[in-house]
Parts: C-alpha cells; sequence; structure tokens
C-alpha cells in the first residue's frame, strides 16, 4: 500500500481489530488508497474477497447493538438496531431521520466505537459515512 502512494497505511497485526483501530480514518478518503488496494488486494488473505453471504458472528451482533444503544443513549433516541442480517443500513437510518452526514451524528458514532472491543472502528464509521 505503501509503495502505491499510501503513505501513512500502518503495518498489519496479528490482531484484526487492532489493525483496524491503527488505520486513520483519513487514510481510505485519500486519492491514493482505492488505487492502491485495488493493486495490492490479491496479497490480503482470501485475495482480500470479503464473503458477503457469510452471517455475523455473535460478537459481530453484539457489539452492533451495543452500538446503537450508545448512540440512542447520546442524544439519537430513534437509531435503529441492526437487521437480522447483522446490518446498518443508509436506509434504515434515513428511515429513521437520522442525517449521517451531521457532525454531531459522527461525532456520537466515533464515541461509540468503544462499546465494540475494536469488531467497529472510526475508520469503519467513516467508510459507512462516505457510502462505501
Amino acid at each position: 500500500m505503501r509503495s502505491h502512494g499510501v503513505s501513512n497505511f500502518p503495518d498489519p497485526s496479528t490482531d484484526p481489530r487492532e489493525f483496524k483501530q491503527s488505520l486513520d480514518p483519513t487514510t481510505a478518503h485519500s486519492p491514493a488508497f482505492r488505487p492502491a488496494l485495488s493493486a495490492c488486494g490479491h496479497l490480503l488473505p482470501g485475495g482480500g474477497q470479503q464473503n458477503q453471504n457469510a452471517p455475523p458472528s455473535q460478537a459481530q451482533i453484539t457489539a452492533e447493538l451495543a452500538f446503537a444503544r450508545c448512540l440512542r443513549s447520546h442524544g439519537f433516541p430513534n437509531f435503529p438496531d441492526p437487521s437480522s442480517g447483522g446490518q446498518i443500513t443508509h436506509e434504515m437510518l434515513a428511515g429513521a431521520g437520522i442525517n449521517i452526514h451531521q457532525p454531531a451524528v459522527v461525532q456520537a458514532a466515533d464515541g461509540c466505537v468503544g462499546v465494540t472491543h475494536g469488531l467497529l472502528t472510526r475508520a469503519d464509521v467513516a467508510r459507512f459515512v462516505a457510502g462505501h
């Protein structure tokens, strides 16, 4: 990634949660990130392809529920629980009247990632807000 223009890309760790936490949220938004990921993705386990059909683990569901509860307690009482598939979508949030581009929403989400014990990170929030 660094050799393809993402100079602040962190070294990998044995703990995926630790690695995700070390990834600066602005890194994924840099102009070089997508081309570098395209060039380097084949080096990731499984060729960089995540199994989108794999059901979420119980830990993921628990983390996402805790995240939703945290956001509700931080001023967004309509924040929805994840779907049975473990997803929170842009459509779900819009239906709940939540504008994810409001700074207060992003700030609350960034503050709530800690309740997920690394399963969601500030970088995940940034990617979600950006629509990725």
